[in-house]
C-alpha cells in the first residue's frame, strides 16, 4: 500500500487514494479538513527529491500556477517544500483528460472541438498574459468536466517568458506529438510555441489522430521540424474549411506564420463559430522554390536542328492563331467594361457618395463605441439590445446585427448586442431538506451537485446541514454547490484540550492532534487581565472541561494582538467659560485620537471613550474640555495603569 494513503499532511490533509501519477510526482484526492473540502495534493517522488532539476520544475509549477486565477486553469491552494516531502494542494476535479475523452469519442464533432479549444486558448491567454508560457500543453494535461468545462493543469515546465530569456540547448523539453518546432530544437520559446501545441490538439480533436506519428520519438520530432501535416478535411470530409485553415494557421512551422497570440486565435474561432461557412485568407503549405522540371541529356547539335525545324512551324501557328486571340481580349474588355459600370454607376449617381464598410464592433465597449464620433457619423446605432453572455465582460459587444465587413451605406441602421456579463443565480436555500428533495433544486437552478456526508448532533440523519458556497452567494451557471449531508450523531467524541497561554503554533498542534478544526482570532488585552505575549492564546471556545466534543468540531482560539485596551469614563466639570455646552477631546503623543460631539453640562455628568488602546502596559491620556464657542480650553491629564480601574476622574482644570 502507498505510504502517504490513509496518513494526514500536517494535521489537515486527509490523503484517500492516489488519482495520477505522471514522470516525476503522483496526485492523490484528499480531504481538507480545515476547509471543508475535497483537494487534489500532488506530491513529488522521493527519488527526486535530491535532484536538482526535478525540484527546480517542481517549484517552478507551483510558483507559474501560484500566480494565476481563472476559470480554464486548475487552483492551486497550499504548498509545501520541506526537506523529506514536497507538495502542491489544487482543486480537485472530477473529470476525464482531453486524451481519454479523444480516445473514448474517436474524432469530436467539430463544435466540441472549438468549444474545447477555445476554454484552452482562455486560460493560456490568461498565463501568457502574466508571462508564463506552459510549453506542454497536450491533451494529457486538460481536463475535462462532466459539464464541458476544460482546466489546463501541469505547469511543471512553464517558463517566466519576460523574465526568463535563456536558450534551452541540452534537450527539447515538452512531449514529443504536440511541441513545436523551435521547441524540438532546442530553441528560444515564447508564447507561440503554446499555439502550436493547442494547434495539434484541434488537429487530433477534429481528425481523431495526430498530425505525426513515427515509431521513436527522433523520427516524431524530425517530422515535426521537416514534414507538412495531411490536411484535416483528407482524413475526415466533414471539417469546414474555415476551420481547417484556423488549424493550420496554428501549426505553421515558422513562428512568424501563426497566430501572433491565444486572444488573436480565439477571435478566429469566435467569429468561425458564429457563422461556419466564413473562410480566412491564410495561405498554407507555400514552396519558397518554385519547382523545375529537368529532363534527360540532349545532345547540343541536333538541338539546334531541331529548334531551326520548330520555330518554322511556331511562326505559321502564331500566324493562324493570333486573330482568335485578338478577338478573344476585345471580347474580355467589353465584358470588364460592362461588369465595372454595373457595380459602380449606381454609386456615381447616388447622393450619398458610395458605401462604407462595416467595422468589427465585437469585442468593444459600447461606451467607447458611443463617444467615437466617426461611428455617430457613419451609423445610426439603434438601442443596443442587452443579454447575458458567458464569452465577453459585462458592457461589451458580442454580437451585430451587420456583420464585419459588409458593405453598407453611410447612416445604415445597426443594432449592437451588449452583454450582461455571466448569468449569476443565488444558491438555493436548502438546510433541513432531505437530500434528494435538495438536489432536484440546486440542479434545477442548473447548479453541479457534490454530496458530502458528516456527523452531526443537531441535523437528523439524511437532511442537509449546510452548502458551501453559502445559501444565496451568487454563482454562475454550471458552478459546483457542495451539500453537506448529515450521517446523523457521531459515535467518536475527542477531549478539548487547553490552550490558553501557549503560542499559536504549539496551541494549534495540539488541537488537530485531537483531530478537532481550529479557527484563529486575534484580540487586544483588557487593561484588568492577565498579559499575554502577541501571538499567544487568550482565551479558548470551547474552554477544556472533562466533556469530550464532536470529533471534527471547530475549536476557536483567541490570540493576544500585544495591545491592550479600555474604556476610559471621564467626569465632566460643572461650567464652561461660555455655557453649559463643551466639547471633550482624548490626546495622545500629542496627537488627538477621538472627540466627542456636542455635551450638555446638565443633562450629561461623564463621558466615555470606548476601547482606547496603546501597546504597552501604561499609558499618559490628555483629555481637552472647552465650550462650544470659546477658544479657551480647558484641560487635565490622566494616567491610567493597566492594572488599575479604568475610570479616570477630574483631577485639575487648567484656565
Amino acid at each position: 500500500m502507498d505510504k502517504y494513503v490513509g496518513k494526514r499532511l500536517d494535521g489537515r490533509y486527509e490523503i484517500r487514494e492516489i488519482v495520477g501519477e505522471g514522470g516525476m510526482a503522483r496526485v492523490y484526492k484528499a480531504f481538507d479538513n480545515q476547509e471543508n473540502r475535497l483537494v487534489a495534493i500532488k506530491i513529488l517522488k522521493e527519488e527526486f527529491l535530491s535532484n536538482d532539476e526535478f525540484l527546480r520544475r517542481f517549484k517552478n509549477e507551483s510558483k507559474a500556477i501560484a500566480m494565476l486565477s481563472h476559470p480554464n486553469i486548475v487552483n492551486v491552494y497550499d504548498v509545501s517544500f520541506g526537506d523529506l516531502i514536497q507538495y502542491i494542494v489544487m482543486e480537485y476535479i472530477e473529470g476525464i483528460t482531453l486524451k481519454e475523452y479523444i480516445e473514448n469519442q474517436g474524432s469530436l464533432r467539430w463544435k466540441d472541438a472549438v468549444h474545447f479549444a477555445m476554454q484552452i486558448l482562455k486560460g493560456l491567454q490568461h498565463a501568457h498574459d502574466k508571462g508564463i508560457v506552459h510549453r506542454d500543453v497536450k491533451p494529457q494535461n486538460i481536463m475535462v468536466l462532466a459539464d464541458g468545462t476544460i482546466k489546463v493543469t501541469d505547469f511543471g515546465i512553464a517558463r517566466f517568458s519576460r523574465s526568463d530569456q535563456r536558450t534551452i540547448t541540452d534537450k527539447a523539453i515538452g512531449s514529443v506529438h504536440y511541441i513545436s518546432p523551435e521547441q524540438a530544437r532546442g530553441e528560444k520559446t515564447d508564447e507561440k510555441a503554446d499555439i502550436y501545441s493547442v494547434g495539434v490538439m484541434l488537429y487530433e480533436m477534429l481528425t481523431g489522430k495526430l498530425p505525426f506519428q513515427a515509431e521513436s520519438a527522433v523520427s516524431v520530432a524530425i517530422m515535426q521540424l521537416q514534414r507538412d501535416p495531411q490536411r484535416p478535411t483528407e482524413i475526415n470530409a466533414s471539417i469546414p474549411m474555415g476551420l481547417e485553415q484556423i488549424t493550420m494557421h496554428a501549426m505553421q512551422k515558422s513562428p512568424d506564420r501563426r497566430y501572433r497570440s491565444a486572444s488573436e486565435m480565439l477571435c478566429d474561432l469566435g467569429n468561425f463559430r458564429k457563422d461556419p461557412a466564413m473562410t480566412f485568407s491564410y495561405n498554407y503549405f507555400v514552396d519558397d522554390s518554385p519547382t523545375r522540371f529537368v529532363g534527360g541529356v540532349v545532345n547540343p547539335e541536333s538541338e539546334v536542328k531541331t529548334k531551326g525545324k520548330a520555330k518554322n512551324k511556331t511562326a505559321e501557328k502564331e500566324k493562324s492563331g493570333i486573330l482568335p486571340i485578338l478577338l478573344g481580349i476585345t471580347i474580355a474588355l467589353v465584358l470588364a467594361i460592362i461588369v465595372l459600370l454595373v457595380i459602380f454607376l449606381p454609386d456615381l449617381f447616388s447622393s450619398t457618395g458610395g458605401s462604407i464598410e462595416t467595422p468589427k464592433f465585437i469585442g468593444m465597449k459600447w461606451e467607447d463605441i458611443k463617444k467615437n464620433e466617426e461611428y455617430d457619423i457613419n451609423f445610426n446605432f439603434e438601442e443596443p439590445k442587452w443579454g447575458y453572455n458567458a464569452e465577453y465582460e459585462q458592457g461589451y459587444v458580442y454580437e451585430q446585427s451587420i456583420k464585419p465587413g459588409d458593405k453598407v451605406k453611410p447612416d445604415a441602421n445597426i443594432t449592437l448586442y451588449v452583454s450582461m456579463g455571466q448569468k449569476t443565480t443565488k444558491v438555493n436555500d436548502v438546510h433541513g431538506m432531505a437530500e434528494a428533495r435538495a438536489v432536484n433544486e440546486l440542479q434545477a437552478n442548473k447548479f453541479k451537485v457534490v454530496i458530502t456526508t458528516m456527523a452531526s448532533e443537531e441535523v437528523e440523519a439524511g437532511l442537509v446541514i449546510r452548502t458551501e458556497p453559502q445559501r444565496g452567494t451568487p454563482l454562475s451557471e454550471g458552478s459546483t454547490v457542495t451539500v453537506f449531508v448529515s450521517t446523523g450523531k457521531p459515535t467518536e467524541y475527542v477531549t478539548v484540550p487547553n490552550v490558553i497561554g501557549e503560542p499559536l503554533e504549539q496551541a494549534k498542534e495540539k488541537l488537530t492532534d485531537n483531530k478537532l478544526l481550529v479557527v484563529v482570532e486575534e484580540v487586544d488585552i483588557k487593561w484588568n487581565e492577565k498579559y499575554q505575549p502577541k501571538g499567544y492564546v487568550v482565551k479558548q471556545s470551547p474552554e477544556t472541561s472533562p466533556t469530550k466534543i464532536v470529533e471534527g468540531s471547530t475549536v476557536t482560539v483567541y490570540v493576544s494582538s500585544g495591545k491592550y485596551t479600555a474604556d476610559l469614563e471621564i467626569a465632566l466639570p460643572t461650567t464652561t467659560d461660555d455655557g453649559n455646552i463643551c466639547i471633550v477631546s482624548l490626546w495622545q503623543d500629542g496627537k488627538e485620537i477621538a472627540a466627542s460631539g456636542k455635551l450638555d453640562i446638565n443633562q450629561v455628568k461623564s463621558f466615555t471613550f470606548e476601547k482606547v488602546t496603546s501597546k504597552n502596559k501604561t499609558a499618559t491620556f490628555t483629555v481637552k474640555i472647552k465650550g462650544e464657542n470659546s477658544s479657551s480650553k480647558d484641560y487635565m491629564t490622566i494616567k491610567v495603569n493597566y492594572r488599575a480601574s479604568s475610570k479616570a476622574e477630574l483631577i485639575t482644570v487648567i484656565d
